[in-house]
């Protein structure tokens, strides 16, 4: 259905979506293999130096696979100093879901309509958390396929038409994708304290916690992983990995589907809402308060609702509401959150 609706609007949408042209990437155009740029003293490089690109990491299964760009803490410990396994951030990680126009910076630039948001590249971004959460792991994972170039599609968490419009489920696997995929980064990166693909509590890492951010169309991830946290939580396997979600925040969500840009189910929500992680939505009116796609802002604000009503308390914020919307104020939100 979603992707009968998408076609029907897919080139309207293009004008609703204003400069959302995105980028040219497709699985892996870059040879397989890990692009290391990072110092081995990590606590005086640069951030740049601190950088890492890992090509075509596999999560549950070995077709289903992402490109991740890994930012290291500028507090990690250099591999031959034994105490690295007491540094708290050698366990704390964000994880961030990109929008429709970001890629890396060499696709973008190879691109007329990408160049101009070079800023905004997903090196930019991964810089731009690091400043956020210095004491972090940054991973930014790829979206494993651009449809005409313009639209980022998450397949490997989401049930996706080509366009990128979600179809949710409770029981497509994005978490456990998330969670092999982070357990085969950490390997190709030679954390020393790895998360184990699956298992129970014995296969996390003492003091492990997670960050989940999703901005604009990668917010369809997040909304994913809301539809499968009841099962999740009830799965021995998963429930210790959930437990280390300790917050997750929603930067202005947009995604092409005339419908589900927020989650708006009661019994899902109220799962959310009873879940013990921090819940945080940053919007701007690029998104909220568009006329042309209204049902965004009215998802978003029974997305507040029914989470107050079952007792949570989401941190919330309307940016640059005295502006006019844009795309730059969109991506702003990435630096203001």
């Amino acid at each position: 259905m979603l992707a009968a609706r998408a076609v029907g609007v897919g080139f309207t949408l293009i004008t609703v979506a204003k400069a959302m042209t995105s980028v040219a990437a497709t699985t892996s155009s870059e040879p397989r293999g890990l692009h290391v740029a990072a110092s081995r003293d990590v606590r005086s490089a640069s951030p740049r130096q601190r950088l890492q690109k890992l090509v075509a990491v596999p999560g549950t299964v070995p077709s289903r696979v992402n490109d991740l760009l890994l930012l290291r803490p500028d507090t990690e410990r250099p591999r031959s100093d034994t105490a690295e396994a007491k540094e708290p951030g050698c366990t704390r990680h964000v994880v961030f879901f990109h929008g429709d126009i970001q890629n890396f910076q060499e696709e973008m630039a190879l691109q007329p309509e990408g160049a101009q948001w070079l800023s905004w590249s997903l090196e930019q971004v991964a810089f731009t958390l690091g400043r956020r959460f210095p004491d972090r792991y940054v991973w930014v994972i790829r979206a494993s396929r651009m449809y005409l170039h313009k639209f980022s599609c998450y397949h490997n968490f989401v049930e996706s038409n080509m366009f990128g419009a979600p179809e949710h489920s409770p029981n497509f696997g994005a978490f456990r994708h998330l969670r092999a995929l982070l357990s085969h980064g950490m390997e190709r990166a030679n954390l020393q304290i790895p998360l184990q693909p699956q298992g129970g509590d014995d296969s996390i890492p003492s003091g492990f916690s997670l960050m989940l951010v999703g901005f604009s169309k990668g917010c369809v991830v997040l909304n994913q992983m809301v539809y499968e946290l009841g099962g999740a939580r009830a799965d021995p396997q998963m429930s210790p990995f959930i437990k280390c979600i300790s917050a997750m925040y929603w930067l202005d969500g947009g995604h092409p589907g005339g419908s589900e840009t927020w989650v708006t189910d009661k019994q899902v929500l109220k799962e959310l809402a009873t879940s013990g992680v921090a819940i945080h939505a940053h919007v701007t009116p690029y998104e909220v308060c568009d006329p042309m796609r209204a049902w965004v802002g009215r998802e978003h604000g029974h997305f507040i609702k029914t989470l107050e009503e079952y007792g949570a308390c989401p941190s919330k914020k309307l940016h640059f509401a005295d502006e006019p919307p844009s795309i730059e104020n969109h991506f702003r939100v990435i630096q203001e959150f």
